[in-house]
């Protein structure tokens, strides 16, 4: 199973020091039942570009409680058995929601999506209205929309170093 994991520049450098994903249990999204039920499509392609989205919303969380963090939404697919995913049984999880309850290695992972540098200043603003839009204030929304209309770009394995501006 593909799964989107959402993380942020620092998450993405802790899993490229210690060569690990995560350790189990961690969040991410995938093709699941409820995102069907939500996108109502049955294109396999447009239903893993929504677990993509959803795993983009996901990292905007993330930049939103870390405001340390460069305002930059990354997310890393990566296949996972089956077996190793749980669809989120919490009441208020998003659409496409899981658990991965294994260790995933780094080097298991298929590319990394990141916001161009240009998004930086829509993340910035989507990440202070983040809360707001939540509460269902329909400005703060369209600041997270307009970051959302950034497409996440992809990256090789490979370029991890680059993203990190080590290489």
């Amino acid at each position: 199973m593909r799964v989107y994991v959402p993380l942020t520049l620092p998450g993405l450098a802790a899993a490229h020091r210690t060569g690990e994903l995560g350790a189990g249990p961690f969040a991410a999204y995938a093709v699941t039942p409820a995102l069907r039920a939500w996108y109502r499509s049955d294109d396999v392609e447009e239903l893993e570009y929504a677990a993509l989205g959803r795993a983009a919303l996901g990292s905007l969380r993330l930049l939103a409680a870390d405001g340390d963090a460069p305002r930059r939404r990354i997310v890393v697919a990566v296949d996972v058995a089956d077996g190793a995913v749980v669809a989120a049984a919490d009441s208020g999880a998003e659409p496409g929601e899981v658990t991965v309850r294994v260790t995933v290695p780094l080097a298991k992972a298929a590319a990394v999506h990141a916001d161009a540098d240009d998004a930086g200043p829509d993340v910035t603003a989507a990440a202070r209205a983040l809360a707001a839009a939540d509460g269902g204030d329909e400005d703060a929304q369209a600041a997270v929309d307009e970051a959302e209309d950034h497409e996440l770009l992809w990256f090789a394995t490979q370029e991890i170093p680059s993203l990190l501006g080590r290489g």
